[in-house]
């Protein structure tokens, strides 16, 4: 079961495909937890496991076999409907190609999860624009992403992650696309979170970015091989 302080708990979590007629075993018995508060990144070489483990932690996905909570929950024994509801209230999303809806403005895509609560229109606007306003975009809210640079498309999505006060956020190469300046602006937007008492899981292919959390999780052909902390 689940400690009392954990956000993340896996107990040998297996994830089998069948390609073609092959099985590819991208997760052979990966066990590890993430306590409420803690910056982990997860790192290793492409073909890894890691974006198999961020599909199952983000419940985009489930496991062929073991256990995995979700805050307390078992996310493996959910329906589909129940680990929509999941992804929608406890999981903040931050992606490398920042996934805003090209046609609205920044804070239209900042309510997009809100829509699905049961918040007035009056309300998620406000949530919207603090959190805009949180990542220094109060005075872009009515741009179109494609008016925006790298780096403020990232904040955006950044406040979309977390406008509905989620238990975890996940963020898959959040500084992938993002020149240096960008990357290291975001990374200290990150770092604000995880100051502030937010449970960040990050996958990462660059070092220098694994380096600045508290923890990194070491992958190798679908198995845990390190679990360091910094």
């Amino acid at each position: 079961m689940s400690s009392p302080e954990s956000v993340v708990r896996l107990e040998d979590l297996h994830k089998t495909y069948f390609m073609e007629g092959i099985e590819v075993r991208a997760l052979r018995g990966a066990s590890f937890v993430v306590n409420k508060g803690e910056f982990v990144a997860i790192m290793g070489p492409s073909g890894c496991g890691k974006s198999t483990m961020m599909n199952l932690l983000g419940c985009l996905d489930r496991p062929t076999s073991g256990r995995l909570w979700l805050d307390q929950t078992a996310v493996d024994e959910l329906t589909d409907a129940q680990l929509a509801q999941i992804r929608n209230k406890k999981i903040g999303f931050v992606f490398q190609q920042y996934n805003l809806l090209p046609r609205v403005t920044a804070l239209r895509n900042v309510e997009l999860p809100l829509v699905y609560s049961q918040i007035s229109r009056k309300d998620r606007r406000e949530r919207a624009r603090d959190m805009l306003a949180r990542m220094g975009l109060a005075d872009r809210e009515d741009h179109m992403p494609n008016q925006l640079s790298g780096g403020q498309q990232q904040r955006v999505a950044i406040a979309r992650a977390l406008v509905n006060n989620p238990s975890l956020i996940l963020a898959d190469e959040p500084t992938g696309n993002l020149d240096s300046k960008a990357g290291k602006e975001i990374m200290a937007v990150i770092h604000q979170l995880h100051e502030n008492g937010a449970t960040i899981v990050m996958v990462t292919h660059d070092p220098s970015v694994g380096a600045q959390s508290e923890r990194i999780i070491r992958m190798l052909d679908g198995v845990v091989i390190a679990d360091e902390r910094n």
